[in-house]
C-alpha cells in the first residue's frame, strides 16, 4: 500500500485505567479525530462525540486492514491500542503497511513493563512471548531451567493452556503468576504450580512464569534424534549440527528446508531466534503432516509447510537467505534453482549419501567453489560383552555462499 495521500494515523495506547487515565492532550486528540478505530473494548471506553466515525477491527484483521485504511484516506484517524502499541500490537502492523512517517505512536505503560515491575524482574531476565491470536506451542521453544517468561494472554483460558503445555514438556513444577487487569483498580494476582493449575482468572491478563524443568535441547542446533517423530527420513543430530553451523541462522532470515523429511532442519533454524522464518518443502503427504506435528511439539508452530515437489514447489516462494537440501539433490534443476533463488550472502548446504549425489556435489564444488566435506560418524554400541564402534553411512556435504 502506498503512503502517498494515505492517512496520518495516531496510535494511542490505553492502560487498564481506561479513559480517565489518559493525559488531557490525548483525550483532546481522540475527541477531535474524524475517525477512531480500535477493538470494541477500547471503543466502549470513550465518551460520545457527535459526528465522529468509530469502527471496530474486522476479523481477520491483517488481510482487511489496508482496505479499511484506504476507506478513510485523507481523514485524521486515531487508533486505540492496549498499553504500548509497539509491544506485539497494532502499531507495528500499521508501520509495516503505511510506513513509519505516516504513523505517530503515543504509548501508555506496556503490560510487559507493569508485569516486570510487579514481579520485580529486571527486563534482561525474561523472554516476552505474545500468545494473542497465536499458537500457544510457541512457549515450548523458550523452555530452559530457571528461565523466566512473560506471556501476553489471548484470554482467560490462556494460563490453563500454558500450564498443560508445561506439564507435557516436563515443566510441571514451574510457577505461574497470572496478573489480571494490570494498572486498573481491580488488578489481581493469582499464583500456582503448572501441574495443579485450576484457577479462574480475568480475561485481561499477563502470565509470568518461573520455569522449573529439564534441559530439553540446545537452541544452537543438535536436538536429540528422539525429539523428532520420523520414519527414518531424518538428518541425524551430528549432521544436523554441522549443517546448521554453515547455514548460520540469523534473526529475521528465511530458510528453505527442501525435502524436509521430519522437518528437523527447519525446526532447529526456527528455535535459534524467535524472528527466524522457515518453509519446509515436502512431497510426501504423511511426512508433511509429521513435520507440522514436530514443529508444534518443539515450540515452533510458525513453520510453514509446503506440500509439493521441488523444484516446481519453489517457484512462488519468497527468496530465501539459506537453503538446506537433505535429499533429492539429483533432481534435474534443483540445485540451480536453489542457488539462483538465494539472496546475496545466502547460504546453501546440500547433503548426499549416494555415489551419484557425491559426484554431483563434487562437480558443483569444482564449478562454483564453496566447501566440500565428507562426514563420518561412529557411535559406540555393544559387541557381545564388549563395546565397539558402529559406523553410519558417510555423508558428503557441500556448502556454498552466494
Amino acid at each position: 500500500m502506498s503512503t502517498q495521500g494515505g492517512p496520518r494515523s495516531t496510535v494511542v495506547g490505553i492502560g487498564a485505567d481506561g479513559w480517565p487515565g489518559l493525559p488531557e492532550r490525548l483525550r483532546a486528540r481522540i475527541e477531535a479525530a474524524d475517525v477512531v478505530l480500535g477493538g470494541r473494548r477500547h471503543l466502549d471506553l470513550l465518551p460520545d462525540v457527535p459526528g465522529q466515525t468509530r469502527e471496530a477491527w474486522p476479523t481477520p484483521l491483517r488481510p482487511a486492514l489496508p482496505a479499511l485504511l484506504d476507506r478513510y484516506a485523507g481523514r485524521p484517524i486515531v487508533v486505540l491500542a492496549s498499553g504500548d502499541p509497539l509491544v506485539s500490537g497494532i502499531g507495528a502492523t500499521l508501520i509495516e503497511i503505511l510506513g513509519a512517517e505516516q504513523v505517530e505512536i503515543e504509548p501508555a505503560v506496556s503490560s510487559v513493563a507493569l508485569a516486570g515491575a510487579r514481579m520485580g524482574w529486571p527486563t534482561e531476565s525474561y523472554d516476552v512471548i505474545s500468545l494473542v491470536g497465536r499458537h500457544p506451542a510457541a512457549v515450548v521453544r523458550a523452555l530452559a531451567p530457571r528461565h523466566r517468561l512473560i506471556l501476553l494472554s489471548s484470554d482467560g483460558t490462556t494460563p490453563a493452556t500454558v500450564a498443560d503445555l508445561l506439564v507435557d514438556a516436563g515443566y510441571g513444577e514451574s510457577v505461574l503468576t497470572v496478573l489480571g487487569d494490570l494498572g486498573a483498580a481491580a488488578e489481581s494476582r493469582t499464583t500456582g504450580l503448572a501441574r495443579c493449575w485450576a484457577q479462574e482468572v480475568p480475561a485481561l491478563n499477563v502470565v509470568a512464569v518461573q520455569l522449573d524443568g529439564p534441559v530439553i535441547g540446545a537452541r544452537s542446533g543438535g536436538l536429540p534424534d528422539e525429539a523428532f517423530e520420523h520414519d527414518g527420513q531424518l538428518t541425524k543430530r551430528d549432521l544436523r549440527a554441522s549443517a546448521l553451523a554453515r547455514l548460520a541462522p540469523q534473526p529475521g532470515q528465511l530458510l528453505w528446508d527442501v525435502g524436509a523429511g521430519a522437518g528437523s532442519l527447519g525446526i532447529e533454524w526456527l528455535r535459534a531466534h524467535p524472528t527466524c522464518r522457515a518453509v519446509a518443502i515436502e512431497a510426501d503427504d504423511l511426512r508433511a503432516e509429521r513435520v507440522t506435528r514436530n514443529a508444534e511439539r518443539l515450540g515452533v508452530p510458525m513453520l510453514q509447510v509446503v506440500h509439493g515437489r521441488a523444484p516446481q514447489a519453489l517457484a512462488q516462494l519468497e527468496a530465501p537467505d539459506a537453503v538446506f537440501v537433505g535429499g533429492g539433490a539429483n533432481t534435474a534443476g534443483l540445485l540451480d534453482a536453489c542457488r539462483t533463488a538465494l539472496r546475496p550472502g545466502g547460504r546453501l548446504v546440500v547433503h548426499g549419501v549416494t555415489l551419484e549425489t557425491e559426484t554431483l556435489l563434487a562437480d558443483s564444488y569444482t564449478e562454483h567453489g564453496g566447501e566440500l566435506t565428507r562426514i563420518h560418524v561412529e557411535t559406540a554400541a555393544p559387541i557381545g560383552s564388549f563395546t565397539g564402534w558402529t559406523p553410519a553411512r558417510a555423508v558428503t556435504q557441500w556448502s556454498w555462499t552466494r
